[in-house]
């Protein structure tokens, strides 16, 4: 199996692990919202890896982090298309529902912490196969 594909299936696994962990953390309340947030932000960078495999992991941060700004900084206009869309499920889900500077950290954080594991873990997958190659 090529070795993008196998990524690409890693990061839809956690995608779908970030969103059930996602909704689930707005059901307890001894969750913090910002957990929520943050996690949502980690989604954003695995579909952003997915579509940029091919192209270096801190592309993928800079771009999620944006786009998630940008639907943050969105939350601030009230055209009436906008607040119809929000109030659907799926809008509600994917564009937030009233900006909060809090998030903006959230996501810093959640896709700072999520950049960094994938990338240890990549170095720790090289550094084993030039292990393996060294040692035949």
């Amino acid at each position: 199996m090529n070795a993008h594909l196998k990524t690409r299936i890693w990061y839809s696994c956690g995608i779908v692990l970030l969103i059930a962990f996602g909704l689930l953390s707005r059901k307890i309340s001894v969750i913090p919202p910002c957990v929520g947030d943050a996690l949502w932000a980690m989604v954003m960078y695995c579909c952003w890896r997915i579509l940029l495999i091919r192209k270096a992991a801190v592309l993928s941060a800079i771009i999620a982090l944006t786009a998630s700004f940008l639907i943050e900084l969105s939350q601030l206009l009230r055209w009436q298309w906008l607040v119809d869309l929000r109030a659907t499920t799926l809008g509600h889900l994917l564009l937030g529902q009233g900006f909060l500077w809090s998030d903006l950290l959230a996501y810093t954080v959640g896709i700072g912490i999520l950049f960094l594991l994938t990338e240890g873990i990549g170095w720790l997958f090289k550094k084993r196969q030039k292990a393996v190659v060294t040692k035949k």
